[in-house]
């Protein structure tokens, strides 16, 4: 397929609170997804409160964007009216679409709010043309494929449905080790159901396996010489095959990870943002930009990349084995908030750092530049040798001249 026969594809980025929203669409992102106090599949997130949602929207359509609020959990009947009055103060605010996958909350929302575009969830198993038809001729306007399709699959999908109806995809983040992603696991064990946003990732720990006869002694799960961890999977991520995304015709590609951090969110976002740009201008240029995008995706946290399911089923190189950890090679410092009348910037401190150290400032254009820590000053005027209380206001001279929404981060020396 010719690029310029198809329109770019939409960049959608979590959000995990106003500040992380601000960063995405700053950094590139064409549409963000947050989720509210409740009915996402989140629960431990941050999440949005109505007014931060109101601010959030109105930044986002200030700056010709989007924004998607969550309400993918599956209700039971006690869920239905708060619902409904959910989506009556939802209608006031006026995201673009809310993310639904339970059909009881897909009908209260088309009753409530008709005038807000609906996304079907990755929750409501999307795995063939047939299912996305049955969503178009309810009223919804995009489908989330479910993670288990390859490409060759979406790309069928997309020869048989409407032209108007859009295809989201999640290209990259955590993957889930239930089927697009409903899990009995964290229920089973905990009590905090998945499916109702309050997963604890069970697919996370280790196992062990124990004989009746022989209770309290536990025996290893082994898989081969590489450990335990049989649920874990590594990351999605697609970064890579570009190309392939765009022919298969999806229409969203979706980055995972509405808990993740500011910085993790600003180095995603630039660097699939470059890459989808740099295909449109030129297949050539994303080429030879491949080693690039590589090293930049990998300053982000992650638990090693896999392509999923996208060239076919799965097999043991999509886990890991030994380990439950990420990899880590950046420390997230700070965001730059503005400049006060001493010329210092203005940052909420996230980790310890201290006058005399190289850190690094990370720049919305793609720069990223290092920079000696000159002076830190708190918010009394006191000079500081280091900044050891997270989420401290602090004012610092790096140097350089910085703007909003800069971000600052440490490489971690190598273990």
């Amino acid at each position: 397929m010719d690029t310029k026969l198809r329109k770019k594809p939409e960049l959608l980025i979590p959000s995990s609170s106003l500040e992380v929203l601000k960063v995405a669409i700053t950094y590139g992102a064409d549409a963000v997804y947050i989720g509210g106090d409740m009915y996402g599949l989140r629960a431990k997130a941050k999440n949005f409160s109505m007014e931060d949602m109101k601010q959030g929207i109105s930044f986002a359509h200030e700056h010709g964007k989007k924004v998607y609020v969550t309400a993918n959990i599956t209700a039971h009947n006690r869920d239905l009216e708060g619902i409904r009055e959910y989506f009556k103060e939802l209608k006031e605010i006026k995201p673009d679409a809310l993310i639904i996958s339970d059909p009881g909350v897909f009908d209260i929302a088309k009753e409530v709010c008709p005038e807000i575009d609906v996304h079907i969830s990755t929750q409501a198993n999307n795995v063939n043309y047939g299912t996305y038809k049955f969503w178009h001729r309810m009223g919804a306007t995009r489908v989330v494929s479910a993670r288990e399709l390859s490409i060759e699959e979406i790309g069928e999908i997309r020869k048989n449905i409407p032209d108007d109806l859009e295809i989201e995809t999640f290209i990259h983040g955590a993957m889930c080790i239930s089927y697009s992603g409903r899990c009995l696991l964290s229920n089973y064990f905990t009590g905090r159901d998945a499916n109702l946003g309050a997963c604890t990732h069970p697919c996370r720990w280790k196992y062990y396996i124990t004989e009746e006869n022989r209770p309290g002694e536990y025996l290893p799960i082994e898989e081969n010489e590489r450990g335990t961890y049989i649920f874990n999977s590594k990351d999605l991520c697609m970064i890579e095959h570009i190309p392939d995304i765009i022919h298969a015709g999806i229409d969203s590609l979706k980055i995972e990870g509405r808990m993740k951090t500011a910085l993790y969110v600003a180095a995603v976002t630039r660097t699939y943002r470059q890459a989808i740009d740099d295909y449109y201008t030129d297949p050539a240029l994303y080429e030879r930009n491949i080693p690039h995008y590589m090293e930049e995706i990998s300053k982000c946290t992650y638990r090693q990349f896999t392509t999923g399911f996208f060239y076919g089923p799965t097999t043991h190189d999509t886990q890991i084995y030994d380990n439950n950890t990420y990899v880590k090679e950046y420390t997230y410092l700070g965001i730059i908030r503005g400049r006060n009348e001493a010329g210092l910037y203005e940052i909420e401190q996230r980790n310890k750092f201290s006058v005399g150290e190289q850190i690094e400032v990370m720049k919305p254009s793609g720069e990223n530049i290092l920079v000696n820590v000159n002076r830190i000053v708190d918010e009394e005027g006191n000079e500081m040798e280091s900044c050891p209380h997270p989420k401290q206001k602090i004012f610092l001279d790096l140097g350089i001249e910085l703007s909003q929404f800069d971000l600052l981060r440490r490489k971690e020396a190598e273990k």
